[in-house]
């Protein structure tokens, strides 16, 4: 169990065990650390510096003989953090990157096609990426969305999700959505986050899957299902804009009538 932990933070096999042993003999020479952990004194030296390069242990001579020591295991929250620090910095340089021939790949599409691109995601990671898309909306997005079904099929995408388009990037975004609790009480954020949400009857009208329309594209995300599909189509999109507009206008008059 603790070796498949160590191995998920990025330590190898023979890391974890080497740096395992350590913590338990305490400081102990290259001969002795290969003997217990049944790995070869040349591999072990290998090891012993990656992990020392790591942060997790050092060493000390006594009498001429070099003995390696674990560091206290705290120093694993350290190792994270440095980890986490370089992760981040690797991905800022990619992104800068990417934006410095993002100018050049768009040039490459072909401006007179008026051929719907349709674009498929799948699973959660595809998902997200979709939702990452709406993220570069200029104008308000138009959503029919089952806040109760996108939040159990990603419970810790939303609030960060709507954190960065209300916020961060600023985009307003009209709702119509089924009127269960997990909505309603998205609907008290309203203003926070950037939306304007009509509930209806979800006895009568409910719906699980969500379709957001922005610029020219239109988004199908099935919840249950874990796909999306986004339709690039300026003719399309224009279409369900105008249905979405009916459909919200005759919601605002039938409101303010109950009202």
């Amino acid at each position: 169990m603790i070796i498949e932990v160590l191995e998920k933070i990025g330590l190898s096999d023979k890391e974890a065990k080497i740096y395992i042993q350590l913590i338990r003999l305490g400081a102990q020479p290259a001969s002795v650390i290969s003997k217990k952990t049944e790995i070869n004194r040349t591999t072990t030296y290998d090891v012993i510096e990656a992990l020392t390069e790591k942060g997790l242990i050092s060493s000390l001579k006594q009498k001429g003989i070099t003995y390696f020591k674990a560091l206290d295991p705290k120093e694993l929250m350290n190792y994270l953090e440095r980890e986490k620090v370089e992760h981040v910095k690797k991905l800022e340089k990619q992104q800068r990157q990417i934006e410095e021939i993002l100018p050049e790949l768009i040039s490459l599409e072909n401006p007179e096609s008026t051929k719907p691109k349709v674009t498929f995601f799948e699973g959660e990671k595809g998902m997200r990426q979709a939702y990452e898309d709406t993220l570069n909306s200029s104008e308000t997005i138009l959503a029919y969305a089952n806040v109760e079904e996108m939040h159990k099929a990603l419970p810790d995408f939303f609030p960060e999700y709507y954190k960065r388009r209300a916020i961060e990037k600023k985009i307003k975004i009209k709702c119509i959505a089924p009127d269960n609790k997990t909505s309603k009480d998205r609907h008290k954020k309203d203003k926070e986050e950037n939306r304007e949400m009509i509930l209806i009857p979800k006895s009568k009208y409910g719906f699980s899957p969500e379709i957001n329309i922005y610029d020219d594209k239109v988004l199908i995300a099935s919840w249950r299902e874990k796909m999306a599909i986004l339709i690039k189509s300026e003719e399309i999109a224009e279409f369900h804009k105008k249905m979405y507009k009916l459909n919200w206008d005759l919601l605002k008059k039938a409101r303010t009538r109950h009202d």
